[in-house]
């Protein structure tokens, strides 16, 4: 029967080149390795090398049999590796699930923090909008997810992180800057960029708006918080969106105000409760916090 020790055998021979120096890769002595290698080709009933002069010359099995040889011990080195890292925190992988608005403006800045402490940590973050979000963590497949559900989803714990007021979001120029806070009514005639009709946030504006009696000019609607900012700052309209992505898109020529009507914009942490938790969730959570509390001191400073 063909052993382990046969294989191991042969792949020093074919990375070595020869038996003296295989013997010497596996600390073993040339009669002895020459002994299994003659073995093992007696097992397989064909030979893997040509004596040429007391040299070795690998046949065509041999090179065919020594690529699965090498794709398996490959294989076998990745999950030793991974093993080990397993047994240091700093190398753990957190797995991070979000809502593509914080992948672009939360969490850069939490990663940074993050990073900055644990160098050697691995972070995977996936964007990904409702209902997906919250049914992939149900199915326990990341360790962290972070979104607005407002309610505690099957398999997983719910943690409020913070609540804050959607922003106007306004071109550089625009005459409506003279004013610190936009009421409905500001918004009377102007060309508005909106976000796409079955959006949550899109459908309680329209409301607030209905119920106010303005009349928008809806010419261009988008998926995504970010590409409304473009929008706007390109001189498209005038748009409401969350406070995350309004303020990481201001700029000089993007500018921001609030809205006298309060639109939440809630975020919590959403935890699987059957997923063993990595050693660093907590810290990088704590990170999370961090940069939300400062985020809520420039709102509130305005």
């Amino acid at each position: 029967m063909i052993s382990h020790r046969h294989i191991e055998v042969f792949r020093a021979v074919m990375r070595a080149g020869s038996v003296t120096a295989a013997a010497a890769a596996l600390h073993s002595s040339q009669p002895t390795v020459s002994r299994e290698l003659a073995r093992l080709e007696q097992l397989l009933g064909y030979a893997l090398f040509e004596r040429q002069r007391g040299r070795l010359k690998a046949t065509a099995r041999a090179l065919h049999l020594f690529d699965e040889v090498q794709r398996s011990f490959q294989g076998l080195e990745r999950v030793v590796s991974r093993a080990n890292e397993l047994g240091r925190a700093e190398q753990e992988r957190l797995n991070i699930l979000c809502l593509p608005a914080l992948g672009h403006a939360l969490l850069p800045a939490v990663s940074a923090a993050f990073l900055a402490r644990h160098p050697a940590a691995q972070l995977s973050i996936t964007p990904q909008e409702s209902p997906l979000l919250e049914e992939w963590m149900s199915a326990q497949r990341f360790d962290l997810g972070l979104s607005e559900q407002r309610q505690t989803v099957a398999g997983t714990r719910l943690e409020r992180l913070n609540s804050l007021d959607e922003l106007c979001v306004l071109p550089a120029g625009h005459a409506l800057l003279a004013k610190p806070v936009l009421s409905p009514a500001d918004f009377e005639g102007e060309r508005f960029v909106s976000l796409a009709a079955e959006d949550p946030y899109r459908i309680e504006l329209d409301r607030i708006f209905a119920q106010a009696g303005v009349q928008r000019r809806m010419q261009l609607e988008t998926h995504s918080a970010v590409a409304v900012c473009a929008m706007v700052e390109a001189g498209l309209g005038l748009a409401i969106v969350n406070p995350l992505t309004a303020l990481a898109c201001a700029n000089e020529r993007l500018q921001w105000r609030r809205f006298a009507v309060s639109v939440p914009f809630e975020l919590n942490a959403l935890l699987p409760e059957h997923r063993p938790m990595q050693a660093l969730t907590a810290d990088y959570l704590a990170f999370v916090k961090q940069e939300l509390k400062r985020i809520s001191k420039r709102l509130a400073a305005g």
